[in-house]
C-alpha cells in the first residue's frame, strides 16, 4: 500500500509539474506582449518628458511641458473631437444598417452565401488599397463620383468631396462604414445563429408578428454581440490613422485630423519626438479610460449575467 507520506508527495509533485507547464506556455507569450506592448509604452513615456529631435542622447528634460503644448495645441483638441465624431457616427449608422443587413441576410433567399461575400470582400482589403481606389473615385471633375451626380443632374462640391472642410470629414466616415460595415454583418449574422428556432416557433404560434419577433426575441438575445462589436469599433475609431492618412492626411485645415494623424506629424514631419510621444501617451489613456468605463458600465452585464447561469447551474447540480 501506498503511505500517506508518498501520497501527498505524489500530488505535491503534480503540483510543480503543472506550475511547471504553466510557466513554459505562458512566458513566451510574455515576453512577446513585454517586447511590443511594454516597451514601446515605456519608450513613449520616457520621451514625453524630453525635447529630443530624433538625434544623440535624451538630454534636454522638460517634464510635463510637452503635454501642456499637446493639450493646448487647438490641432490636437480638434483631433480629439474628430475622433469622438468618428466613434459616434461609426457606432450610429453601422450598429442600425448592419442589424439590418443581417436580419435580411438571416432569412432564406436565393444568392444569399453571395450576398455576403460582397458585403464582408471591403473588410478584408487592405486598407491602402481600400484608401486609394477611394480617393480616385472623389476625384473632383473627374472622379466616378462627381460624373454620377453630373449624369443626374446633381452639382458636386466645387472643391472635392474630400477637398472642402465641412464635407471632408463626413465623407471620410461615409467611406470607413463602406469599410467596416461588412464586419458588423458577419458578427451580427454569427450571433443570429445562436438563438434558438423554438423562440421563433412558439412565437409565430402566438400570432406575433415579424417585427414583434426581431424586437422581443432577437434584438435582446443579440445585445451581447453587439456591445462587443460596438466596443471594437470603439477602439478602432479612436486608433484611426490609415483611410485618413490616404484620403486628406488629416487636411483640409485640419479638418480630418485625429490623434493618430497628429502625433505621426509632429513625429515625422516636424520631428519633435517629445510632443509625439505626449501625443501618443495621451491617446493612449483616452483609449484606456474610453475601454474601462464601457467594460465596467456595458460589457460587464454580460459577465454578470453569465456568473448568475452558472451559480443557477450548479445549485440545480446539487439539489438534484
Amino acid at each position: 500500500m501506498n503511505s500517506p507520506a508518498r501520497g501527498g508527495r505524489g500530488r505535491v509533485t503534480s503540483a510543480w509539474r503543472k506550475r511547471l507547464e504553466i510557466v513554459l506556455f505562458v512566458t513566451p507569450a510574455l515576453a512577446l506582449f513585454a517586447l511590443f506592448v511594454v516597451w514601446p509604452i515605456v519608450t513613449a513615456v520616457q520621451l514625453s518628458v524630453y525635447r529630443w529631435k530624433g538625434f544623440g542622447p535624451l538630454v534636454d528634460f522638460v517634464g510635463l511641458r510637452n503635454y501642456v503644448t499637446v493639450l493646448a495645441d487647438d490641432v490636437f483638441v480638434d483631433s480629439v473631437v474628430h475622433n469622438l465624431i468618428i466613434v459616434g457616427g461609426s457606432i450610429a449608422i453601422q450598429l442600425p444598417l448592419g442589424l439590418a443587413i443581417a436580419l435580411l441576410l438571416n432569412r432564406k433567399m436565393w444568392g444569399q452565401g453571395l450576398l455576403r461575400t460582397i458585403i464582408f470582400v471591403p473588410y478584408v482589403l487592405a486598407e491602402v488599397i481600400a484608401g486609394v481606389v477611394w480617393f480616385q473615385l472623389l476625384q473632383p471633375e473627374y472622379g466616378v463620383i462627381d460624373g454620377l451626380l453630373g449624369s443626374v443632374g446633381l452639382e458636386a462640391p466645387e472643391q472635392g468631396w474630400l477637398g472642402d472642410p465641412d464635407l471632408a470629414l463626413w465623407t471620410v466616415l461615409a467611406v470607413l462604414t463602406w469599410k467596416y460595415l461588412g464586419l458588423a454583418v458577419i458578427l451580427f449574422l454569427a450571433g443570429l445563429q445562436g438563438v434558438p428556432e423554438e423562440l421563433y416557433e412558439a412565437a409565430q404560434l402566438d400570432g406575433a408578428s415579424w417585427w414583434q419577433v426581431q424586437r422581443k426575441i432577437t434584438v435582446p438575445l443579440l445585445g451581447p454581440t453587439m456591445r462587443t462589436w460596438a466596443f471594437l469599433s470603439m477602439i478602432g475609431s479612436l486608433q484611426l490613422f490609415d483611410m485618413v492618412w490616404i484620403l486628406t492626411g488629416g487636411g483640409p485645415a485640419n479638418s480630418t485630423t485625429t490623434m493618430a494623424t497628429y502625433l505621426i506629424n509632429e513625429g515625422t514631419r516636424s520631428q519633435n519626438f517629445g510632443i509625439a510621444g505626449a501625443a501618443s501617451v495621451i491617446l493612449f489613456v483616452i483609449a484606456l479610460i474610453m475601454a474601462v468605463l464601457y467594460q465596467q458600465l456595458i460589457l460587464s452585464r454580460d459577465t454578470r449575467s453569465d456568473v448568475v447561469t452558472v451559480k443557477r447551474t450548479k445549485t440545480k447540480k446539487v439539489t438534484r
